[in-house]
């Protein structure tokens, strides 16, 4: 059976494998109307790949996902392919050039490109700190590419292919002219890659954008949609209509009940220890500290340590800190129902981020679950009150007692 790619014609990830293969004489077909959102959700496609993420290659020997993977593959498919250079050295400095371009580029791209378009969280620090790790990727391209043509020996390779259809997103959607100029040897580059037959019959007329995209606005939606609602009333009613108009409009907002405001009443109100917290200056272990036991209700609130999952990627102080505080700007959604106390610690990196919360209810809410997606990036264990090394560890975090548990505390979060 021939290779299928299940895909649409236009993801810059798809570009990969079908440049490879036309490079490599293999052929590779592309799933006739596909469409995204729909043919990534059937069981088929999900029995070949769990998460629903495109694109996935279906070969005589089972399916491949993960686009390098699949670029990988299809060149492999033809023996001694000089795609992968002609020695070991070459295969280990395609590699080499294929994880950074995934590693350094794609990444750095992505994380720029996402919160501009809505579809993440826009934060101006992360940004920042996302654009300055893309520039130090670029500057060590451009530096390579200042003697080079290719990026290994003197014809283009499978690096050459992956690098190409990374930078694409960025060169077409992101990175005007001013931005590539302070880079003009991977300008170079990437004009000459793209206009490559093998490039160009997939590629088509590539056009560099004027202007990286302005942030989306979601709220805005909103807003707009409800605008012509509030005027016809104006137009074919005398005046006092527009308020009756207004009240139906508005009405409906309360509907939605949050599963937690249907839990039975709690002696603990949330407000009330927040308030206790803020407000004590002094004695906070006799103070604070003791006012919380005495509030907390094990029946109607539950107590969460998370530990960060990626512990050694906390190599840079004040983007671990910014990581720390995207998460707790993504939790406003849960304000009414939690507090937390995020710690960063350590004297050298990789920093450790830690931290402690409390929900409304028995269990970690479903919503905040589903709508944070931070969420993941952290293990949750619940803490057992009646052990009295874990109640000891709450009231140390809620205390910002430093050394917390052998190291100093480098930033301490609060969430209330």
């Amino acid at each position: 059976m021939a290779l299928v790619l299940h895909a649409g014609k236009t993801n810059k990830n798809v570009y990969k494998a079908l440049i490879a293969a036309e490079y490599s004489g293999v052929k590779v077909e592309l799933v006739p109307e596909f469409e995204m959102g729909v043919s990534n959700k059937t069981p088929e496609f999900i029995k070949m790949n769990p998460i629903g993420k495109v694109p996935v290659l279906q070969t005589p020997d089972g399916p491949v996902f993960e686009s390098n993977a699949i670029a990988r593959y299809v060149a492999r498919s033809k023996a001694d392919n000089p795609l992968y250079g002609s020695s070991l050295i070459d295969y280990a400095h395609v590699e080499q050039w294929i994880d950074f371009a995934s590693l350094e580029v794609d990444v750095n791209l992505v994380n720029w490109f996402r919160p501009r378009i809505g579809r993440a969280v826009y934060l101006p620090p992360a940004e920042e700190a996302t654009i300055s790790a893309l520039k130090r990727a670029l500057d060590a391209l451009n530096t390579h590419l200042a003697s080079n043509t290719f990026l290994v020996g003197h014809s283009v390779t499978l690096a050459d292919i992956v690098m190409t259809c990374n930078l694409y997103l960025g060169f077409t959607h992101l990175m005007p002219k001013k931005f590539t100029s302070e880079f003009p040897h991977v300008e170079r580059y990437f004009w000459t890659m793209v206009n490559q037959p093998n490039f160009k019959k997939f590629l088509g007329e590539v056009k560099q954008t004027d202007a990286t995209p302005a942030v989306a606005k979601k709220p805005a939606q909103p807003k707009e949609a409800a605008k012509p609602k509030k005027e016809e009333p104006k137009k074919e009613a005398p005046k006092p209509k527009p308020a009756p108009a207004e009240e139906e409009e508005e009405a409906p907002k309360p509907k939605p009940k949050n599963p937690l405001d249907l839990l039975p009443p709690s002696k603990m109100v949330l407000d009330d220890w927040k308030r206790l917290y803020s407000n004590t200056k002094t004695n906070f272990r006799e103070v604070a500290i003791k006012g919380f036991w005495d509030m907390y209700d094990p029946e109607g609130y539950s107590l969460w340590f998370c530990d960060y999952k990626y512990n050694e990627e906390n190599t840079v102080t004040f983007v671990t800190m910014n990581k720390v505080g995207g998460f707790l700007q993504r939790m406003d959604l849960a304000r009414k129902y939690a507090f937390g106390k995020m710690l960063v610690t350590g004297s050298n990196p990789p920093y450790k981020v830690q931290g402690l919360w409390l929900f409304r209810g028995t269990e970690i809410p479903k919503f905040v679950l589903d709508e944070c997606y931070d969420m993941e990036l952290y293990e949750w264990r619940k803490a057992d009150i009646n052990d009295e090394a874990q109640k000891e560890r709450v009231s140390q975090m809620i205390e910002e007692v430093e050394p917390f548990e052998g190291e100093p505390i480098l930033d301490a979060k609060c969430f209330k």
